[in-house]
């Protein structure tokens, strides 16, 4: 249990955080084979080792061995409700409807546009896959060099490593419904 506990919060942790396995055995002074390893639940760390792969990810060595209690395996979340994670100059509210699930290995997020909203100057890209859902309104997406125009009911499922860039086209309010994978570190 343990084992396994240690190994899914190591994967998760580095790869939100973007990293191989061995850009972390680089960071951490840490073999590439032991942190698969660990990962894969077939070996518990050392202290030792473990400390040095809680420094080299910025974490506390409690992070690996605090028992999963503190997370649900089931997520009910009522309408408007949710937990704000993120709030930008009144201009956009992200609302996580997966908060609290245990070792989650997606998120979904209930985002509201207002009107002008857009990503930020140039595109983005990052690693994993992301969904998007217009619930109200309209979005303007780039991917690439393709561009899209979703309303009510469209969706798109794209690579998150290609560049991409969205903006609310509606005269008001766009609600979107986004489910991403990895989960995606809302602190940085």
């Amino acid at each position: 249990m343990v084992k396994e506990l240690i190994g899914k919060k190591l994967k998760k942790t580095r790869l939100g955080l973007d990293l191989t396995i061995q850009e972390l055995a680089a960071l951490a002074g840490v073999s590439a084979n032991m942190i698969s390893r660990i990962e894969r639940g077939l070996t518990t760390p050392s202290v030792k080792i473990l400390m040095k792969l809680a420094a080299a990810l910025g974490m506390s060595i409690g992070y690996f061995v605090e028992e999963a209690e503190q997370g649900s395996t089931v997520i009910h979340t009522r309408q408007f409700q949710g937990e704000p994670l993120f709030f930008y100059q009144n201009k956009q509210q992200i609302t996580s409807l997966t908060q609290g699930l245990r070792d989650p290995s997606f998120s979904v997020l209930r985002d509201v546009l207002e009107a002008g909203c857009d990503s930020g100057g140039g595109h983005m890209v990052h690693s994993g896959e992301e969904f998007v859902l217009v619930l109200k309104g309209r979005l303007q997406f780039e991917i690439q060099d393709r561009s899209f125009l979703l309303e009510p009911g469209d969706s798109l499922t794209f690579k998150a490593s290609l560049p991409h860039a969205w903006s609310n086209r509606a005269e008001g309010p766009t609600e979107v419904l986004w489910v991403v994978s990895p989960v995606p570190n809302m602190n940085r």
